[in-house]
């Protein structure tokens, strides 16, 4: 509980500050009976003639209805306060009277307990008025601050009543009795929190952004939003309403700030002491969407826990933009448990791990080497993912065109349509690879209509590895030369650009391969030579000169 600052002077004189209250009322606001002589409605006047040859002016204000009617005539008598300087106060006389009737049935042996406003403020202490009564509060028993710049005015306070001089028709208040009563009320209440650690039901009184005020025994203590639940921090206006019982215990009370701080889920069981007992990896349980973010959901399961569903755990579909578009807040779901980490206090859930498998019915359907039509989902700088019935698979750059110089994003669009042949599915992965160019004829099989193995072909070198050198023939037809094969040409010396003659040695049209091989066009112009030499020799010509040509070449 809070008190507003206050401030204490123990060395004022309490009983001759009260005396001088009295003696002031007793000059200053003399009550008696007077006769209305005029009423002077343009200065809203009217004179009172209150005995003793003395006339008295009374604000017509006083004497007013609600709707501005004067109530008293001339010659009517009428009950006024003599407030000097020539005026008088039927209001005052009123709350006189009141405070006289209330004093002669005050009955000492019972306790008073007032709310009020404090309308008046002079050296020793207020004036507080209630319904139309004032009540003197001395500064001392107030606990109102005194500093410069604390205005008591208009401030509503609460105090028990001290004393009643029925003589002198003055009722002493005091604020600072019954504050102490109310702390020492608190320290009660505090200690045998403290003391029990047991816990005990509370009223929610207020709920706000960081916690819920709890009424306890007539204490209000702060259950802040991380105390409220196992699951960690949470909005209190979700789980609680105010009027509602909670239970509680207590955690610390701040004697200097009066603070009393309470914990519900420290009332209450934590479920991850057991938590093997309650649940385990695999298990399928009914859970309740409570949040909703865009990298995944919050979801209840009970017993004070609360799982994530991460937005990749929703839908197999791999292009989940938002997981609202697939769930709602207190929407009930079935969800699979996928990991407990006891020491994160992290539970993980899949929402998707319910759902068929879109490999699965995709299998059903599918096999490679199909032929598929499929629409394009999204673009990247390696390929492209086309939907195929019920997955997505990937058309990689190598496998859009035969032409290397084309690409997915060069060739395609999010949207299009095109035709695809399923040229590998791995099942355990859930991948499906297709490919666009393998539907057309590829430039290794035009190359091949018109060469065979044996040709002899001239080529660029476009690339160098390890294992040998890649040489141009045609456009997009690439052939490679094994190291082994350069002889006589030496793998060193070779450079990109430069022209290299050999003979084919390989054609796989079906994996698209090419192989020349430079060292068995030695070997086949050697052989042509030998052949030619046993066509064209004649008698003169013996085997030295055929070989001697040879060996010049």
């Amino acid at each position: 509980m809070k008190f507003e600052d206050f401030e204490i002077d123990e060395t004022e004189d309490f009983a001759a500050m009260l005396e001088e209250s009295f003696k002031k009322s007793e000059s200053k606001s003399d009550l008696v009976t007077g006769t209305i002589v005029k009423i002077d409605e343009k200065d809203n006047t009217a004179i009172v003639d209150i005995g003793g040859g003395r006339d008295a002016h009374l604000d017509l204000d006083e004497i007013r209805d609600e709707e501005g009617n004067v109530l008293f005539s001339i010659n009517d008598t009428i009950d006024v306060v003599v407030m000097g300087r020539g005026r008088v106060s039927h209001k005052a006389a009123k709350s006189r009277v009141a405070l006289n009737e209330f004093i002669s049935e005050y009955n000492d042996s019972q306790e008073y307990i007032i709310e009020g406003v404090i309308t008046k403020k002079n050296k020793g202490g207020y004036v507080v008025e209630v319904d139309g009564l004032e009540f003197f509060m001395p500064r001392t028993l107030s606990y109102l601050s005194s500093k410069p710049g604390v205005e008591s005015i208009g401030k509503k306070v609460k105090a028990i009543i001290v004393k009643v001089d029925k003589e002198k028709g003055s009722v002493v208040v005091s604020r600072k009795e019954l504050i102490e009563r109310e702390k020492a009320k608190t320290d009660e209440i505090v200690g045998k929190l403290l003391e029990s650690k047991e816990p005990v039901v509370g009223i929610i009184k207020k709920i706000t952004s960081y916690g819920m005020f709890v009424d306890v025994g007539g204490m209000d203590g702060l259950v802040h939003y991380s105390q409220i639940s196992h699951k960690g921090p949470v909005n209190p206006s979700k789980y609680f309403e105010e009027g509602d019982e909670v239970s509680v215990v207590a955690l610390e009370y701040d004697k200097k700030k009066r603070h009393l701080s309470l914990s519900i889920k420290d009332a209450n069981p934590d479920p991850w002491e057991d938590i093997d007992a309650i649940i385990g990896v695999g298990d399928t349980v009914t859970a309740t969407v409570s949040n909703i973010e865009p990298y995944g959901v919050f979801v209840d399961l009970g017993e004070d826990l609360e799982a994530f569903l991460h937005v990749s755990e929703i839908s197999w579909d791999k292009n989940v933009k938002h997981p609202k578009d697939y769930l709602e807040n207190n929407a009930e779901v079935n969800v699979e448990v996928i990991e407990i980490d006891k020491e994160a206090r992290r539970l993980r859930v899949s929402l998707k791990n319910l759902l068929p498998k879109p490999m699965d019915a995709f299998l059903s359907e599918h096999r490679v080497n199909d032929i598929v039509k499929g629409t394009v989902t999204s673009i990247t700088d390696f390929g492209a993912f086309v939907k195929v019935g019920s997955i997505e698979g990937l058309l990689h750059n190598q496998e859009v065109s035969w032409d290397k110089s084309k690409n997915a994003k060069s060739e395609l669009a999010v949207g299009d349509e095109i035709e695809v042949k399923i040229i590998k599915i791995d099942k355990d992965a859930g991948k499906v690879s297709l490919s666009k160019k393998v539907l057309e004829d590829s430039p290794v099989k035009a190359f091949a209509q018109s060469h065979k193995n044996g040709d002899i072909v001239t080529g660029i070198v476009k690339d160098k590895k390890e294992f040998g050198v890649f040489i141009s023939l045609e456009d997009n037809v690439d052939a490679l030369i094994r190291t082994e094969d350069l002889h006589p040409l030496k793998f060193d010396e070779v450079e990109k650009g430069q022209e290299i003659k050999g003979v084919i040695s390989f054609i796989d049209t079906d994996n698209d391969r090419i192989r020349v091989s430079v060292k068995r066009l030695e070997r086949q112009e050697e052989r042509e030579a030998i052949e030619k030499l046993n066509l064209d020799q004649d008698d003169s010509m013996t085997l030295g000169d055929a070989f001697g040509d040879i060996l010049k070449k």
